[in-house]
């Protein structure tokens, strides 16, 4: 293991302290920890929850349309041996569509943050190979932000 932190000997109070020392980062408390951090440091905050806190198990990324707030990427992290959990989130702000990917540190992230790329127009710099995966190359627009106008009106419930 790499990690410079048995992750069988990682507790939440330990995971509270080694979170609170990183610059930028605000820690909730909850049953999740909940970890916001400035965008420009979440692929690095990322590395650290893997590294330090032992957190290798990558649950899911996606994304939150807070409309004139702008966007939001939240990745779900877990350390299956101390059953430490954080939700990390960062908030792109108004008219921000760029994210650092985590594709980096987590594969996993590969097809959620296409998905992401895909639905919401988030652009994760860094990704190896950022293209549409569930709608056509050719689609215009990106069906799950709050903005996305439905041309077509839905068939009447029968």
């Amino acid at each position: 293991m790499t990690s410079e932190v048995n992750a069988a000997e990682m507790n939440r109070s330990r995971a509270v302290m080694l979170l609170a020392d990183i610059p930028g980062v605000v820690v909730g408390e909850g049953a999740v920890l909940g970890v916001e951090v400035p965008t420009e440091q979440f692929a690095a905050v990322a590395g650290i929850l893997k590294e330090k806190l032992g957190c290798f198990f990558f649950a899911f990324l996606t994304a939150i349309d807070h409309k004139e707030a702008g966007l939001e990427v939240v990745a779900r992290l877990d350390n299956l041996d101390s059953k430490v959990s954080v939700m990390l989130r960062t908030k792109l702000g108004a008219g921000n569509t760029h994210c650092p990917s985590l594709y980096a540190v987590y594969r996993g992230a590969n097809w959620m943050e296409r998905e992401c790329f895909d639905m919401f127009g988030i652009v994760f710099d860094g990704h190896p190979d950022l293209r549409r995966m569930l709608l056509p190359e050719d689609w215009q627009g990106h069906p799950l932000l709050k903005s996305y106008a439905v041309d077509t009106p839905y068939p009447p419930y029968r």
